[in-house]
């Protein structure tokens, strides 16, 4: 708590100027005593804080100090503001001491600076969260942040598909969130590095040993390279489709916001348009496009077109038959 009242009196100084012990007792709530105390700290800690007696007297901070605080550029404040508004420092529990830094900080830069970050609140929205609303699990996050931080081992069970599980002494050695979902770099016992979703992570223990963390590793620049190699590893499947001309909105927002990605658009000029679609692969092609109902249809792959006009004729046999009773 004092740490934290230390901080708090030397941003007042820096904000407020030259003022008296007996303000600052009851700016913070604790006795004049205490207060000569901590402005000896700060002292002995070598911030030049000084005080003078008489009627124009009081404590303050060296003008030259205060200066050296308030010399961030304009560009400088609105990216310090951004930081503070991410979604992933919610779910590491670091969002509002990250933010309550950013008002303290804003607070010790002159008028001509606080206006930056108003400019940029007035401007720039940040949403981290998926489109869907949906979020993987992280129900482990918290151990995984605290064992990256501290550079200890974990003892994790991973959930793997068919619901095998494995278990791995896992060392974190960094997280990364992307498009809603967290990601875990870690070193098993062997010293190979793998990334695997915390979302599959069924079990997570902290141990009390501790690893060695290689002095040159770069969290930023592996997960960079990891995820460009993931990305030119992944399988595309393309597919022709026309598209009902007064559905064309409907269809681009359906698939563009998702995983379609579109290689051409022309201009609506007939009732049916001709379109190029992207998918990863033929299920996930299928899934998609019978969600759009009769505002698309296949042209080809062939077999994407046999695959689509079988399930059709699945849910039609299903609706067409009596309810069930569920009585």
């Amino acid at each position: 708590m004092r740490a934290d009242r230390l901080l708090s009196i030397l941003m007042y100084l820096q904000t407020r100027g030259r003022t008296t012990t007996d303000r600052l007792a009851e700016e913070f709530e604790v006795s004049r005593r205490t207060i000569i105390r901590d402005l000896y700290a700060l002292r002995v800690a070598g911030f030049p804080v000084y005080t003078e007696r008489g009627p124009h007297g009081g404590c303050y901070l060296h003008e030259e100090y205060r200066n050296t605080l308030t010399q961030l550029t304009t560009d400088e404040i609105a990216a310090l503001f951004l930081s503070s508004i991410q979604e992933p420092l919610k779910d590491l529990g670091l969002s509002d001491p990250l933010r309550g830094a950013v008002l303290k900080l804003t607070a010790a830069l002159p008028e001509s600076r606080q206006a930056a970050s108003g400019r940029v609140a007035k401007r720039i929205v940040i949403d981290s969260t998926p489109w869907t609303g949906r979020r993987e699990p992280i129900d482990h996050l918290a151990t995984l942040h605290q064992a990256a931080m501290e550079d200890r081992w974990v003892s994790a069970t991973f959930r793997r598909p068919f619901d095998v599980r494995t278990e791995r002494r896992i060392a974190p050695y960094g997280l990364v969130a992307k498009a809603g979902a967290w990601f875990c770099i870690w070193a098993g016992e062997d010293g190979r590095l793998r990334v695997d979703r915390i979302s599959r992570i069924h079990e997570a223990v902290l141990e009390d040993a501790r690893f060695a963390r290689p002095q040159d590793f770069d969290p930023e620049t592996f997960w960079a390279a990891w995820r460009d190699r993931q990305e030119e590893g992944q399988p595309t499947f393309d597919v022709r489709i026309c598209v009902r001309a007064d559905a064309i909105q409907f269809v681009e927002d359906a698939l563009g916001a998702r995983r379609g990605v579109f290689y051409g658009v022309p201009a609506p000029a007939e009732e049916w348009i001709p379109m190029d679609v992207s998918f990863s692969f033929l299920e996930e092609a299928r899934r998609k496009l019978l969600a759009l109902g009769g505002a698309v249809e296949v042209i080809s792959p062939e077999p994407l077109r046999r695959s689509i006009a079988d399930f059709a004729r699945q849910i039609g046999d299903v609706y067409e038959r009596t309810p069930p009773s569920m009585g």
